[in-house]
């Protein structure tokens, strides 16, 4: 016998929890875009923009502290994929990005997305202010959020999906486990479209933004 999962009231101090129901039919109607997607970034711009305008806490940013002066709320979110030569994490079907970043890429030894592919483990950075080692890599600003999961298929370090937002303490466990589901349906969906031939017909891009591996500067 079933029984329904007890339910979460949002209160002053925990972050308001989604409907489940709202994220069960966004993710249907992701994942099913994302298979008739034309392309393999294709594929992972329909993963990403429906479940990234509804992820983390969307009232994260009135709360005392969660942004600093001159900040405003905003999220970004695309893959980095790594490329044929191991040199890069080179991002692909980015969400929010600056234009001039659509094809930015960071040194495969630079910041949490290094660590992500060497532990192979997906990570929740809930307030970058607590972890001095966070690089900013967006030209924009610094993300005060984020969330990695790596995309994974027979072994093979793929790359991974990232979501991260302006506001400190947007996102949370749930919004991880929400990640990790799109990637293993983005790796899944990167090997059947033929990933690694169209990365090595866009590699090395003609609009490449490199970075250092400390990063970006936007003060």
């Amino acid at each position: 016998m079933s029984s329904s999962p007890p339910s979460i009231t949002p209160t002053a101090s925990t972050r308001a929890v989604i409907d489940p129901a709202q994220w069960f039919s966004t993710l249907a109607e992701a994942t099913a875009a994302a298979a008739s997607a034309s392309d393999p970034e294709a594929m992972v711009r329909a993963l990403i923009a429906p479940t990234l305008a509804i992820a983390g806490d969307r009232d994260a940013w009135t709360r005392p502290g969660s942004l600093k002066a001159g900040e405003k709320q905003f999220y970004v979110g695309g893959c980095f994929v790594v490329t044929p030569d191991e040199a890069w994490h080179m991002l692909v079907g980015n969400v929010g990005f600056p234009p001039e970043q659509r094809r930015l890429m960071i040194p495969i030894d630079g910041g949490h997305p290094a660590h992500v592919r060497d532990t192979r483990a997906p990570l929740l950075l809930a307030n970058t202010d607590e972890h001095g080692d966070f690089k900013q890599y967006l030209k924009t600003s610094r993300m005060g959020s984020s969330i990695y999961a790596p995309m994974l298929c027979g072994g093979r370090f793929i790359g991974q999906l990232i979501m991260a937002s302006q506001a400190r303490n947007t996102f949370s466990q749930q919004d991880l486990d929400m990640l990790r589901v799109l990637a293993t349906q983005a790796a899944s969906l990167w090997i059947a479209m033929n990933g690694p031939e169209w990365l090595g017909r866009n590699y090395p891009p003609a609009d490449a933004f490199k970075v250092t591996q400390e990063g970006v500067d936007a003060r």
